[in-house]
């Protein structure tokens, strides 16, 4: 049966209507098929193996150089300052003479006093003298032995006023020697407390004196730190302006915490024959401070990642060269070295770089040297990751 046949006018179309039909199911087939996957890269990563090794947690603190002695020299008596003949930084000798006050009232009074010295000399010669002319009496009977005992006593009384007087003249002097300020050792005054002119009270602090001789070091640390250090123990002191250091013990441990910084004071003594200027600057250093350990795992900061809110590490499976990520627990920073209290075990292998661009179970080969890395097809290189 002959199939009507359709004009060209209207057939031509109809063909290519079809021819695009078939090309677009082709594509169709095409879009829908599902992609090849992408290999996963081997990557070149960094291993440390886990070991244990001593942690030994240091500390370094600011010091300065004191005098093992110094004084704070003031008048013990009180009075107006009329001179002072010591600046900062002076060295003077034992018994130099510093500071002094008016001495005009306490010279007034030490004449006063010796006056009375004379006064009470002369009643005592009066009653020495009664006495021995009522003893020669009783030796004649001319007189009773009460009358010769009324003498004797009056005479006792007469010189106890007279040590008395001597007594009271004694100390006025030394008063009036008071208003002189003396230097009670040789050594270098550290500072100026009083100006010339200033009324001070007996005691107040005039100057600042250090004394000659062994020199310390003077720091502070924290309450642990103190309840750490023993007395007679080795520190390194270092002179920040040279970079000299020696070795000091430590000779005073502070008993009472500052009630400002609550730090406590350590003092660490010089051999006699350091002689670091005072007021230096020094650093200390102390080893095996609270903290330090031994058998600790430590790894470098570039190990650890956060994830879900714990901190893990890449560790390798050597049998079939994959890494796995690993929960831990981190102890004390130590620059940059981390120390893991628990989660590994010695001789796992660690990733120490490259921890951010690696996944669960992904293949990895062990990064080689630069010197040590073979070419590759190109002349393309295998870098670690990074």
């Amino acid at each position: 049966m002959l199939k009507p046949s359709l004009p060209p006018a209207v057939e031509r179309p109809l063909m290519r209507l079809c021819a695009l039909s078939i090309v677009g199911s082709a594509l169709l087939l095409v879009a829908c098929s599902r992609p090849e996957v992408a290999q996963e890269p081997v990557r070149s990563v960094k291993l440390i193996t886990v070991g244990g090794q001593s942690l030994n947690v240091q500390g370094e603190y600011a010091a300065e150089v004191r005098a093992r002695v110094e004084s704070r020299l003031g008048f013990r008596v009180g009075g107006k300052l009329v001179q002072r003949q010591a600046e900062v930084g002076q060295v003077v000798q034992a018994g130099q003479l510093l500071a002094l006050i008016d001495a005009q009232d306490y010279q007034l009074a030490a004449q006063a006093a010796q006056a009375q010295v004379g006064a009470a000399q002369s009643q005592r010669d009066v009653a020495q003298a009664e006495f021995k002319r009522f003893e020669a009496l009783k030796n004649q009977n001319f007189i009773s032995g009460a009358e010769l005992d009324r003498r004797a006593t009056a005479l006792q009384a007469a010189q106890a006023q007279l040590i008395q007087a001597q007594s009271q003249a004694q100390a006025q002097a030394n008063q009036a020697a008071y208003t002189r300020l003396t230097a009670t050792a040789s050594g270098v005054v550290t500072a100026v407390e009083a100006e010339v002119g200033q009324v001070l009270a007996a005691g107040q602090p005039v100057l600042r004196l250090a004394h000659e001789g062994p020199r310390d070091v003077v720091f502070s640390v924290s309450e642990s730190t103190r309840m750490a250090l023993k007395l007679g123990q080795t520190l390194r002191a270092t002179l920040t302006s040279t970079g000299q250091s020696v070795s000091g013990k430590v000779r005073e441990l502070g008993a009472s915490a500052d009630p400002v910084t609550r730090t406590y004071g350590i003092k660490l003594a010089l051999d006699a024959a350091v002689r670091w200027p005072l007021g230096a600057t020094v650093n200390v250093s102390a080893a095996y401070l609270p903290g330090s350990q031994s058998g600790v795992i430590q790894l470098p900061t570039s190990a650890l990642k956060e994830e879900a809110g714990q901190t893990v590490v890449w560790v390798l499976d050597e049998a079939s060269m994959t890494v796995n990520t690993q929960a831990v627990q981190v102890g004390a920073v130590d620059g940059q070295q981390v120390s893991i209290t628990s989660g590994l075990k010695t001789g796992q292998k660690v990733v120490s770089a490259g921890v951010h661009v690696l996944s669960p179970g992904q293949k990895v080969t062990v990064y080689a040297p630069a010197s040590a890395t073979t070419a590759a097809p190109g002349g393309a290189t295998s870098n670690p990751a990074r």
